[in-house]
């Protein structure tokens, strides 16, 4: 097998192959011989087949086989003699002449292939003891512990159908049915039966929920309201509507008591301990939005510290994932780039940049765990898994299965957990300056466009 690089440049390697025609006969023929003493033929005693009548019937096939463990070899061998670390498995090109390939196959030519493949960046690591960064935290105040509560008790509130006639006031649930249109012509998703509107709830586009103020049951009352600027569905931003409404219903809210025996209905002990269960879900939202910022600030500041190269091929990967998803959401939504005041163009060049910041964040992540002895315990792989095949009530086995059984799904679960350490690692050893901000600071999000990398 001659091996010859043809390309060096960058990450990118390129070898082309050469395995004589005499080397592929010889490893048919011991293949074949091989098959002599295993194979069973009718018209042959065991053993005894000879080995021409066996070329004819298996040689092909054989041959397919050796081909594909000379390329398996080859890259092998590349990868052992250069002490490569591949990016991405390499991408093997055969000959385009039919005829050089039949010969091959046959063993009367040779066999001419190239490797094309991405190696790694190699790049120092440094410390990171220099490396300050803000950690912002809030504490739950007594009032969010009662908004929560107020809150359960609101979903929980029980209704009671005003007298016949009975005007809908602030805070009455009334049941209608609507018909909506935009200059005369209806639209999706503009109609509807059976939905429940609590007054003042502000859940309906704006002035929808004041103009059916007054009315009874068995009314029927037109609605104009104006779909916000920003509403999702960009087709119907800042359109006026007609709403023909008929009211099913008008139901007043009854007195609730917030005590003991309404903690009690929701599986607590008693109020008490209703409320610490409120503030510790309220503190575990505030402990997660802390984290994805302080890891945020992290990432930007490693973001700043490397500017190595990155394989081509895993920025096209992952730049190929952000724009399906940037496709998606303008299907969903309606909106255009011309909506966001930019243009196509700009938008791929910002995406790719992105990817790029992710593969060479999720690089050096990995290093940075290879490097400090990062591991994943089995344990945390199946709580991981557990975790995952809760998320799907009614297919657990399955989703069970399906990861047990598909070794990149588990990597793709396993990603998120190492990176989690390396951050955490990398945070144990920078100068971390927590403050104290307001609930309201700390769940706005930040500016910054570029998202967390992922682990590779």
């Amino acid at each position: 097998m001659q091996v010859t690089e043809t390309l060096s440049q960058g990450l990118k390697r390129e070898y082309a192959i050469v395995v004589p025609a005499g080397d592929l006969a010889s490893r048919l023929e011991a293949q074949l011989a091989d098959m002599k003493t295993k194979v069973r033929i009718n018209g042959f005693r065991p053993g005894k087949v000879p080995v021409a009548h066996l070329k004819r019937v298996y040689g092909r096939s054989v041959m397919a086989d050796l081909v594909q463990e000379t390329i398996t070899e080859a890259n092998k061998q590349i990868v052992d003699e250069h002490g490569l670390k591949l990016a991405r498995e390499p991408r093997i090109e055969l000959s385009k002449d039919k005829d050089e390939i039949e010969a091959a196959l046959e063993a009367r030519g040779d066999l001419a292939f190239t490797v094309a493949l991405e190696v790694l960046p190699k790049f120092e690591i440094g410390e990171f003891n220099d490396i300050v960064i803000e950690r912002t935290f809030a504490e739950v105040e007594d009032s969010e512990v009662e908004d929560g509560l107020n809150r359960l008790a609101e979903d929980r509130r029980v209704y009671a159908d005003r007298p016949e006639g009975g005007k809908a006031e602030r805070f009455d649930r009334v049941t209608v049915d609507f018909v909506g249109t935009i200059d005369g012509e209806a639209f999706e998703g503009g109609s509807s039966e059976n939905i429940e509107v609590v007054l003042g709830s502000n859940a309906f586009i704006p002035g929808f929920e004041e103009q059916l103020l007054g009315v009874a049951a068995g009314e029927k009352r037109e609605v104009e309201a104006t779909f916000p600027e920003a509403y999702a569905a960009r087709k119907l931003a800042g359109r006026k509507a007609k709403f023909d409404v008929t009211v099913k219903a008008v139901a007043a809210p009854e007195a609730l008591a917030i005590d003991d025996e309404f903690a009690k209905s929701l599986g607590a002990e008693d109020l008490a301990q209703l409320k610490d269960r409120i503030r510790q879900r309220i503190a575990a939202e505030y402990g997660r939005a802390a984290r994805e910022k302080v890891k945020r600030k992290l990432l930007d500041a490693l973001a700043g510290r490397y500017s190595f190269e990155v394989p081509e091929g895993l920025v096209e990967q992952e730049f190929a994932s952000i724009w399906a998803q940037v496709e998606r959401e303008q299907q969903a939504s309606g909106r255009s780039f011309a909506d966001e005041n930019t243009t196509e163009d700009a938008a791929r060049a910002e995406y790719r940049s992105i990817a790029e910041r992710r593969v060479r964040l999720g690089l050096l992540l990995a290093e940075i765990g290879a490097k400090v002895g990062v591991s994943i315990s089995d344990e945390e792989m199946t709580q991981a898994l557990v975790a995952r095949a809760r998320s799907f009530p009614g297919q657990e086995k399955q989703v069970w299965d399906f990861y047990r059984e598909n070794q990149s799904a588990l990597a793709e679960l396993r990603a998120p957990i190492y990176e989690e350490k390396v951050v955490d690692h990398i945070l144990s050893v920078a100068k971390v300056e927590d403050r104290k901000v307001t609930a309201k600071e700390l769940l706005t999000e930040d500016d910054e466009p570029a998202p967390a990398a992922p682990a590779a």
